[in-house]
């Protein structure tokens, strides 16, 4: 049995033992298997220290145990380095930005049911990546919010730049504009190619969800994410007398066609506030978070931080119970 340490405001972290290497290392991880995913759907976030992990190949060969079956990256919205393998950086984002709470790729219609962060160089200060338990969230946000997102849902929409955000070309990995259109099409989301040759999309999914082992419903989107009234006031105002209230790179609202309102948003930030754990990074310190369970951010840092992260064990949101089913797309 691991010794698991359960600390108010961190996640549950166990040690590793000892081990000669990598190798040695995933024997250890195939042999516990049944107890990390026992403990993972208890917590949400589990917390390994003491790998033997220095390197994006030994990164791949955790992975490889804990995370079978990989997830492509689909819709790409921020920016990555590609470290081979299935391994990637978990943001290239500059380092005073912080990274909002968010399930991964909540807005696709497959999405990770596992993620893999580990620790390759440790931020000097801060950088850690918080996790909020959905479960908790769910249970912190006033009823009137969830019984709407259950039955409503929320909508996405998303101008395509490669000035603000990113370009259609990067985020669809392509090209080609009927291989974008045939890819909305046959993932529910609406499209317009603009005069300026960008491209705009929309898409409704679920607000909540059912994790697919346990049964338990969760809040499971990007709703506060990418919400305007998320932004820094002045940023929002700023892109607001550039971009016009519909230009924003990405933007939020409920799926009964009202926008968000400020209050909603603050209510959203409070409720994964409260829900939020989080451990300072050690060099191989490795991650694993239930990606339905938890959604995470990033805390901003000083100093070289080199976190690398892999996605995995891939689930349709049709095989989650979801609160109302995505809308298809008829463009």
């Amino acid at each position: 049995m691991l010794n698991w340490e359960l600390n108010p405001g961190r996640p549950a972290l166990a040690h590793a033992p000892r081990t000669a290497d990598i190798g040695e290392a995933g024997a250890w991880l195939r042999e516990n298997e049944t107890e990390l995913t026992e403990a993972l759907h208890r917590h949400g976030t589990i917390f390994l220290r003491g790998l033997p992990v220095a390197s994006t190949e030994d990164v791949a060969a955790v992975r490889d145990v804990l995370i079978p079956e990989r997830t492509p990256y689909r819709e790409k919205a921020t920016p990555r380095s590609d470290y081979g393998n299935g391994v990637f950086s978990s943001t290239d984002l500059p380092s005073p930005q912080p990274i909002r709470m968010h399930n991964e790729n909540s807005y696709t219609l497959t999405f990770p049911g596992r993620l893999l962060f580990a620790c390759l160089t440790a931020p000097e200060e801060g950088g850690a990546t918080p996790t909020a338990d959905c479960r908790q969230v769910l249970d912190h946000l006033p009823a009137h919010l969830v019984e709407r997102m259950r039955t409503s849902g929320w909508t996405l929409t998303r101008n395509y730049s490669d000035y603000v955000s990113l370009g259609w070309r990067t985020a669809f990995a392509t090209e080609d504009r009927a291989a974008v259109e045939a890819y909305c099409r046959e993932n529910g989301i609406t499209w317009e190619w603009l005069p300026d040759g960008n491209l705009r999309t929309g898409q409704l999914r679920p607000g909540t969800i059912h994790h697919p082992a346990t049964g338990e419903e969760v809040w499971f989107n990007h709703l506060a994410f990418w919400s305007e009234w998320s932004l820094d006031p002045d940023i929002r105002e700023a892109m607001t007398d550039e971009f016009g209230p519909d230009g924003f790179p990405f933007n939020t609202g409920f799926g009964d066609g009202e926008p968000l309102e400020r209050a909603d948003v603050d209510a959203l930030n409070e409720a994964y506030h409260a829900a939020t754990v989080r451990e300072r990074w050690q060099v191989g310190d490795v991650m694993l978070v239930d990606n339905v369970l938890c959604a995470h951010g990033r805390d901003p840092y000083r100093g070289d931080r080199r976190i690398a992260v892999a996605m995995g064990q891939p689930l349709d949101v049709l095989d989650c119970r979801p609160s109302i089913r995505p809308t298809l797309a008829s463009a």
